[in-house]
């Protein structure tokens, strides 16, 4: 009866079948052939972020994604974020900034519109694992988060004010002998506490495994949110979204990835990204070892900025070795986008309800701000339908994190890796998907492939 009250509410929630599904085309590997015979192509691999902080983790997560797409964190989660930036040793004074937040002035969504005043809660947006990139002649390697869902190349750098460090490598612009400022042009990301990151840009040589851009758009930071100071591990983000999004003004400047595209033997890259471990990017090549089966393509919303694409339906349940029901396919159109500088998996409401319903004793606390279980919980499997493409997420990738203790091993609740996207303009398919799912993405085509990942 559980399982059919949770379809039931699920079903309240969508006022409409699905419509149109998106067009899912299978390919077998071979059939993507190099269109560039001396195209390179490589392997980067991630590194571990040593000193992540895995205190509040969940939480954070949660935090983080408000804070990235500008949206006003929720009164509840505020409260638990500076419990939990308390317990760490983090300086709680509330400090009031006058900001300007007009409509679409510096992010593409944002609930609050208007001037006024704003506590900011700084979040610490330390991330596990990292990427190396050369800046620069000669070569400076600096460690960025690669990230699908924004269109930047910022770093801490020389110009970041030394109150703004917090040991960071830094891109040191007069060590450069390429370096150029683009004159008169000026970058700004606001973040949902009313914080901040600015700066200038300057022309620059770029390597990311060896693949050479020259002129590249490098953002260099004068101003930088507390948020990002408190990782002194990553020196900043190489955004791997479109043109559409990228925050230079008064000319937006197109992302390495579109510069790099005609140095590569196929126009597309991969994440094949691993639960508690490295995981690696591939760019110009496709790696048969890493997912199974052939690869589910779909077009995407590119004008949008992002890889946005349209979930279509789901189901949940145990896999009927109990007794219990499964496979019943609810239809529930949503809006998504791919985002690997995003950990969580951020669905619909009904979706999250219904998952979680299967799960004795589980609830969105207010205490640990989004949906928690008792870590000894048997998960079900979470399957989101892509069109016809079924992207199984298997229940272990939901567990998250401890959420009342920092060990596992001694953890009572944890938090869940699936998490509600209300609020929020679409869901947002991050890392807690990518575990289970390789993900092309076909940068000239337009289209993002969908795979198993092997080795699960």
């Amino acid at each position: 009866m559980k399982f059919w009250a949770a379809v039931a509410a699920a079903s309240l929630f969508s006022a409409t079948d699905v419509a149109a599904a998106p067009q899912v085309i299978q390919v077998n590997p071979s059939d993507l052939k190099s269109r560039n015979i001396e195209g390179r192509s490589f392997k980067l691999a991630q590194i571990k972020n040593v000193h992540f902080n895995q205190h509040g983790k969940g939480p954070r997560a949660l935090a983080a994604v408000y804070e990235k797409y500008d949206i006003e964190l929720p009164e509840t989660l505020l409260a638990v974020l500076r419990q939990i930036l308390s317990d760490i040793g983090f300086d709680l004074r509330a400090r009031s900034l006058m900001s300007p937040r007009a409509p679409n002035a510096t992010a593409p969504f944002n609930n609050n519109t208007v001037q006024g005043e704003v506590t900011a809660t700084p979040i610490p947006f330390d991330v596990e694992y990292l990427t190396p990139v050369d800046i620069g002649s000669p070569p400076q390697t600096l460690p960025l988060c690669f990230d699908t869902g924004s269109s930047d190349l910022w770093v801490f750098s020389s110009n970041t004010p030394k109150s703004q460090q917090g040991g960071q490598k830094l891109f040191q612009i007069d060590n450069s002998t390429t370096a150029q400022k683009l004159q008169n042009h000026t970058w700004s990301i606001r973040y949902g506490d009313g914080s901040g990151s600015s700066g200038e840009v300057y022309l620059d040589t770029v390597d990311v495994g060896g693949i050479k851009v020259e002129n590249q758009a490098v953002e260099t930071a004068t101003q930088v949110s507390s948020s990002f100071t408190r990782d002194e591990h990553s020196s900043g983000i190489l955004g791997l979204g479109f043109q559409s999004i990228n925050m230079v003004r008064p000319t937006k400047q197109k992302t390495f990835i579109a510069n790099a595209l005609k140095s590569l033997a196929l126009p597309l890259f991969t994440a094949n990204i691993r639960k508690a471990e490295e995981g690696n990017y591939n760019f110009g090549f496709i790696d048969e070892t890493e997912f199974l089966g052939p690869i589910n393509m779909i077009p995407v919303e590119a004008d949008s900025g992002y890889w946005k694409f349209k979930g279509t339906a789901f189901s949940t349940g145990f896999n009927g070795t109990n007794g219990n029901i499964s496979d019943i396919v609810v239809p529930l159109e949503h809006p998504a986008i791919a985002d690997t500088g995003t950990t969580l998996l951020m669905i619909p409401e009904a979706i999250v309800q219904a998952y979680y319903r299967q799960v004795a004793l589980a609830y969105d606390s207010k205490i640990y701000g989004g949906w928690v279980f008792p870590c000894n919980s048997a998960l079900p499997d979470l399957t989101l339908y892509i069109g016809s493409y079924k992207a199984v997420i298997p229940g272990d990738l939901i567990n998250f994190a401890p959420a009342d203790l920092d060990d596992p091993a001694t953890a009572t609740i944890c938090y869940g890796g699936v998490q509600s996207s209300r609020g929020f303009p679409f869901a947002i398919y991050g890392n807690v998907f990518f575990k289970a799912h390789w993900t092309m993405f076909h940068v000239e085509e337009k289209k993002l492939g969908f795979a198993p990942r092997s080795g699960l």
